[in-house]
């Protein structure tokens, strides 16, 4: 056999390098320990890959046990790779989500703030100290009054929590043999608007309370003898007799009432000379709603009563209020509340009403007018002048 048909190959026992055919041969022996070289089966490389691919194929991609373990630590690695992508990804996701959520949400909020703190700047005047030292001493001790006053088990009792008890106690027990007691449970009572009026003599305290069933009370206090007392002819909208008796003829030919009022034709008689009146029966709690239509009222323009009319409903249709009243408007829409004498008489063209006197536009016991005679600017938004 000539040297070029051999080959060198490495003993696996001894380490000596000897040189024989090719191929695998059992046989073969080192030249050098005189054993078997191979302590296995000798294959060339590419034998060697094409018998662990084969294995993997065979196990299911599992290689020997150094090379298993590397696959296995390389899937966990890519696994925990893809995991934090996707956990990323879903994180990014949620902050884009609530972003734009959020911008949804803010255009529509923030102009009703600004709104509402806009109405709040027009229509509650500024206090100086000591107005908001005789505000809150009044928001406290009015609700003990109106507490109370409708809790008080005898006429006795009630009239120590009203306005000039001497005088106005005969004027409530005359007024409740003719008109029910409310039956208003305190503790359902919550005040939803308060406010301070400019009376001539000192401010008073307004305020609504609302029991929660649809009824609004609305109550004024003035400070009497250092006390909260409640004004009970507003209160209770006094008239010396009850108005629907009256319009149908029973009870005195004459009396002093508490009523709403409302301008017929407003539109097209502001040119004339007088102005077209109609009134109601104010209901007590339940502000929207009236009862007991009058005739008609026709009262001269060119009279102090006319003229007090004139400026109270175009004080109102202004959006104005008596005394520097901020308290939301309850009255029916159009109307203005009246406090007037008005005389009964029976002739030949049957019963005929006559308003005597307009002793004032608004329900406080206090003979101020509440509006000046004339006093209201002519030129009016043609709209607000309207008929309602």
């Amino acid at each position: 056999m000539s040297e070029s048909n051999l080959f060198w190959f490495h003993c696996g026992r001894c380490g000596s390098l000897f040189q024989s055919p090719p191929g695998v041969d059992d046989g073969r022996l080192c030249s050098n320990c005189g054993a078997q070289p191979c302590t296995g089966n000798l294959t060339t490389p590419s034998q060697q890959a094409a018998a662990e691919d084969g294995q993997e194929s065979q196990t299911g991609g599992s290689a020997p046990e150094a090379s298993g373990t590397r696959g296995k630590r390389t899937l966990r690695k890519h696994k925990n790779r893809y995991l934090m992508i996707k956990l990323f990804l879903a994180w990014s996701l949620l902050l884009v989500l609530i972003v734009v959520g959020a911008r949804k949400l803010w255009p529509a909020a923030e102009p009703e703030i600004e709104s509402a703190a806009a109405a709040r700047l027009d229509t509650e005047p500024v206090m100086n100290s000591e107005e908001e030292l005789l505000f809150q001493d009044a928001s406290t001790r009015s609700a003990q009054t109106l507490t109370h006053f409708l809790t008080a088990g005898t006429p006795e009792t009630r009239n120590q929590f009203v306005l000039s008890p001497v005088t106005t106690a005969s004027r409530m027990a005359h007024f409740y043999t003719l008109n029910p007691i409310p039956n208003i449970d305190p503790a359902t009572l919550s005040m939803t608007a308060s406010g301070l009026l400019q009376l001539p003599d000192g401010k008073a305290f307004e305020a609504h309370w609302e029991p929660g069933d649809g009824r609004v009370i609305d109550a004024v206090f003035r400070l009497e003898n250092s006390e909260w007392r409640l004004d009970w002819e507003h209160f209770a909208r006094y008239s010396d007799y009850p108005w629907p008796l009256f319009l149908a003829g029973t009870g005195p030919d004459e009396g002093e009432f508490r009523l709403l009022a409302r301008e017929r034709l407003s539109a097209e008689r502001k040119n004339e000379d007088a102005i077209s009146l109609v009134l109601y029966a104010p209901r007590f709690s339940q502000p929207g709603e009236t009862s007991s239509q009058s005739p008609e009222f026709l009262i001269s323009r060119n009279q102090r009563d006319g003229q007090l009319l004139d400026s109270a409903f175009k004080l109102a249709r202004s959006g104005g209020r008596d005394f520097g009243s901020t308290l939301p408007n309850i009255d029916p829409d159009g109307m203005i509340r009246v406090r007037v004498k008005v005389r009964r008489s029976e002739g030949e063209m049957g019963r005929v009403f006559e308003i005597t006197s307009v002793i004032a536009c608004h329900w406080l016991s206090l003979d101020e007018p509440g509006v000046e005679a004339g006093a209201a600017n002519e030129e009016e938004p043609a709209e607000k002048s309207q008929e309602r």
